[in-house]
């Protein structure tokens, strides 16, 4: 999920990179081209989504940037993408958190996988998602943050109490499918 997906290998650096396919117990089946597992009818294969809090217990969503193919300017809670062959999500979440916020291990210590779920999301005629997604918690001891502008757009933080008992009221953000996914799994 993370910038350039898609276009050709020539062009695009992460369309040669690999993903870690999986079955439906995420059970890893070899690796498989980026590109190829985000078009067509896609491969199921491994990621995470990681959902990052203030002390006050508000959550950074950040606005994916416009040069994502795949869900382009819409909001996430707070990051997401691949592990890479070889990776465990935490260290995958570690380094997404240095590349897109610029959030390094000092500012927090309690990184924890709180959920996994299988979702498949078609996005306009760019490509889908066929994911077993890890959602990854933490919460910042300190806030300062450095995004990337080619993976961040835009940030706000929200009261996520609020954002689960009225989302009707966070409507216009166009919101990540995964998040979505997250956020209504972790209110049950």
């Amino acid at each position: 999920m993370s910038s350039n997906e898609g276009g050709d290998a020539g062009r695009h650096p992460n369309a040669a990179q690999e993903v870690i396919a999986v079955d439906a117990d995420d059970q890893e089946r070899g690796t498989v081209n980026r590109l190829d597992a985000h078009t067509g009818d896609g491969v199921r294969h491994r990621a995470f989504t990681a959902l990052v809090f203030d002390g006050e217990g508000r959550l950074l969503l950040a606005q994916r940037a416009p040069n994502k193919r795949l869900w382009d300017t819409h909001w996430d809670g707070t990051v997401a993408s691949h592990p890479r062959p070889g990776q465990t999500q935490k260290e995958a979440c570690r380094q997404r958190l240095i590349d897109e916020l610029g959030v390094t291990s000092d500012q927090y210590d309690d990184l924890r996988v709180t959920d996994k779920f299988e979702y498949k999301r078609y996005y306009e005629n760019a490509g889908l998602e066929w994911e077993v997604c890890a959602v990854l918690q933490v919460t910042l001891d300190d806030t300062t943050l450095d995004p990337d502008p080619e993976e961040i757009t835009g940030r706000l933080w929200v009261d996520y109490d609020h954002l689960h008992e009225h989302p009707q009221a966070y409507r216009q953000l166009r919101l990540c499918p995964w998040f979505e996914i997250a956020m209504r799994r972790d209110a049950e």
